[in-house]
């Protein structure tokens, strides 16, 4: 039971990097295009609707995975449960 433990804790700590990964690079990006595009908006008007829109993706994602990621620690034992054991069952089939 403890290797069982281990191995859902492994996986879920992997997910965790991964979603925040996600998210930086997201914010990253999405400063990224705000700056390079900048100077294309025709007046200020056009600029603050794109910082606004932009400002948008960035909170409802960011949100998004900080729900999923607690629906995870919620369910982490049984999710991560049966993906190891499907992923352990499909390991003895190929041999």
């Amino acid at each position: 039971m403890a290797e069982l433990n281990q191995r859902i804790e492994a996986m879920h700590k992997r997910d965790v990097r991964v979603a925040w990964a996600f998210v930086i690079g997201l914010w990253f990006a999405v400063i990224f295009v705000a700056l390079a595009t900048w100077n294309l908006a025709p007046n200020g008007g056009a600029r603050t609707l794109l910082l606004i829109g932009g400002a948008i993706v960035l909170v409802f994602n960011t949100a998004a995975i900080l729900a999923m990621l607690r629906h995870y620690r919620e369910d982490r034992d049984f999710m991560y449960g049966l993906d190891i054991k499907f992923l352990d069952e499909a390991r003895q089939r190929r041999g």
